[in-house]
């Protein structure tokens, strides 16, 4: 829909991904954040974890009575979830159009696909780092001694609102495979169902996924991307997260306590110095449970509201079309 100066197309796109983005973060956030905690200890000595397994950080929020502290930065999850999804939803929308356009191919292939939304993901990256490292500190805080956004970002410095940053566009590949193993089984998926429509000599109006497809669908290509990148994940997450000396008042119950290390080499030092090659891959269940759910729910309610969505931006732009006139006529 030229003509007015909007790329609507891209904009019911990414309208459609943040408020997925939006839901499947608010549902999930208690686990992110047993898993971000998790995943930030290192093991310092031979047994010396704190935590054993996913559960015992939510056991210790029992235990505080602190189970509304599972929540801690989630406003500023929600924000740089809604934010990231939104730019990265319609940077690739807009990529893959113009990509269409220019070669007038009639779709675009896996290569192409992986460098659109990889282009995608970098700008989506480089605008929400500050939000992203800030909600990990929040994540990783002692149960009940969250700050507020300014006061996290306050601590340091600007640039150490970027930590992370490197593994954070070195990630891009996480979302750029995940999508378009997504948007490849899509397309297959979709293609056999007009197939059998066609033999069926059933009605030719538009083919959409069942809400159970997409949340399959979602799954599936999430769990790739994830079990490829995971180890660059944890670093991130130990990168981000907040120094344990920090906000534990009694230092007994943190066995081996460390500062998180700031750089990537640091962080992959520290795994296998500490843990070994196990280490690489400490709490990739929990990463896998909770970024497959997160991604399937967001996959899922964006092919379920995108008409609707559509059909509002159609109504909006129409408004302002009759608007404009009406004051140029005036």
């Amino acid at each position: 829909m030229a003509g007015d100066g909007v790329d609507w197309e891209s904009l019911a796109e990414a309208t459609s991904g943040a408020v997925g983005a939006l839901v499947s973060t608010t549902v999930l956030y208690p686990l992110d954040t047993c898993k971000t905690k998790f995943q930030a200890e290192v093991q310092t000595q031979p047994g010396a974890h704190k935590y054993r397994n996913l559960s015992d950080v939510f056991w210790e929020a029992v235990q505080r009575k602190q189970i509304l502290s599972l929540y801690q930065g989630l406003k500023t999850k929600n924000v740089q979830s809604f934010i990231s999804q939104f730019v990265y939803f319609y940077g690739y929308s807009y990529f893959k159009r113009l990509y269409l356009e220019k070669s007038g191919a009639k779709s675009i292939g896996a290569k192409a696909n992986l460098l659109v939304a990889a282009a995608a993901g970098a700008c989506t990256v480089v605008v929400t780092q500050p939000l992203d490292t800030a909600s990990s500190k929040m994540q990783t805080s002692a149960f009940g001694k969250s700050k507020g956004l300014r006061a996290t970002l306050a601590e340091g410095t600007w640039l150490e609102a970027f930590d992370g940053l490197g593994i954070s566009l070195i990630l891009t590949c996480n979302p750029s495979i995940q999508y378009t193993v997504f948007d490849q089984l899509k397309q297959r998926l979709l293609q056999r169902q007009r197939r059998k429509n066609a033999e069926s000599g059933g009605d030719s109006s538009p083919v959409a996924l069942s809400a159970f497809s997409a949340f399959l669908l979602g799954a599936i290509s999430k769990s790739v991307a994830t079990i490829l990148t995971y180890p660059l994940i944890r670093c991130k997450v130990m990168i981000q997260a907040a120094d344990p000396d920090e906000d534990d008042e009694d230092e007994s119950e943190r066995p081996g306590k460390s500062r998180s290390p700031k750089t990537m080499l640091g962080a992959l030092h520290a795994m296998w110095n500490k843990e070994g090659i196990p280490g690489f891959f400490k709490g990739l269940h929990a990463q896998i449970l909770k970024t497959v759910l997160s991604s399937a729910l967001l996959l899922m309610i964006k092919e379920k509201i995108s008409k609707f969505t559509w059909i509002s931006l159609l109504a909006l732009r129409r408004y302002l079309f009759l608007s404009q006139k009406r004051i140029k006529s005036a």
